[in-house]
């Protein structure tokens, strides 16, 4: 068996939102490595222009708003009409906007379930509208702990992630019982170390003292790296998974059941 016949992604192509850094990046990462293209959408033009370009010719940026419809729209009409279809979408664009149920602005409320919550929803729907065409996919959508272990300081957060838990299960439900071949799953991270965690820590007055707690909440002993959730995803997405789908993957060193 050559090295090309082992990768379990060779011949799909997949779309990573959010891919510009953090775990987007690590999972479009992993899924080249693993014989993928791999189309990275992100707001972020620069550093998404980047982030492909160091990722070699199986990668490709297209600058993407999750939270709109045209967005998704153009996305895949780009991977209908120069990738032949769409074999694995990962809708993991997301922002954490810090705020209990008195301190949280409405406008950081809303902005929070527009990216969590409607971009998943959206790209969702118009990814399955490719996908069935040819009774095939893997829709992949990032949740988190936070879906099931709530915390004061991140009600908006909280409630975007548990709807994208509890989405993810009816969507998996329509598509089965439609017969459309594609499967819809949800990961479960714990507190990892991304870009969006700095951006956290910023928001807070003793920012080392809130990343100490994170890693202390962690039974192993630290915070995820995003290789410990692209790992999930590849396999979320390869054909070894076949008769999964409505299944969500906690991936948290521990932090749910501490």
């Amino acid at each position: 068996m050559s090295s090309t016949d082992s990768k379990c992604l060779t011949g799909k192509t997949a779309i990573v939102t959010g891919a510009a850094s953090g775990l987007g990046f690590g999972i479009a990462s992993r899924f080249i490595a693993e014989g993928a293209q791999v189309i990275l959408a992100d707001i972020d033009t620069i550093n998404g222009t980047a982030a492909a370009n160091s990722l070699g010719e199986a990668a490709h940026f297209i600058h993407h708003d999750a939270s709109c419809k045209d967005s998704w729209q153009h996305l895949i009409d780009t991977a209908d009409k120069h990738f032949n279809g769409l074999s694995i979408l990962v809708n993991n664009a997301g922002v954490t906007l810090m705020g209990s149920i008195e301190d949280v602005s409405i406008d950081d409320f809303d902005r929070t379930w527009a990216i969590n919550t409607r971009g998943t929803f959206l790209g969702c729907r118009f990814a399955i509208e490719l996908m069935k065409r040819k009774k095939t996919g893997a829709i992949i959508n990032i949740a988190s702990v936070s879906a099931f272990k709530p915390q004061p300081e991140l009600v908006a957060y909280n409630t975007s992630k548990a709807a994208v838990s509890l989405m993810t299960q009816s969507i998996a439900l329509h598509c089965a019982k439609k017969g459309y071949g594609i499967r819809c799953n949800s990961i479960n991270p714990g507190v990892i170390h991304t870009p969006m965690l700095d951006k956290v820590i910023a928001q807070v007055e003793n920012g080392e003292a809130l990343m100490d707690s994170y890693k202390a909440m962690h039974p192993v002993g630290r915070i995820g790296e995003p290789e410990d959730i692209a790992s999930m995803a590849v396999y979320l997405a390869s054909d070894a998974a076949s008769f999964i789908t409505g299944s969500a993957f906690t991936v948290d060193g521990g932090l749910g059941i501490n």
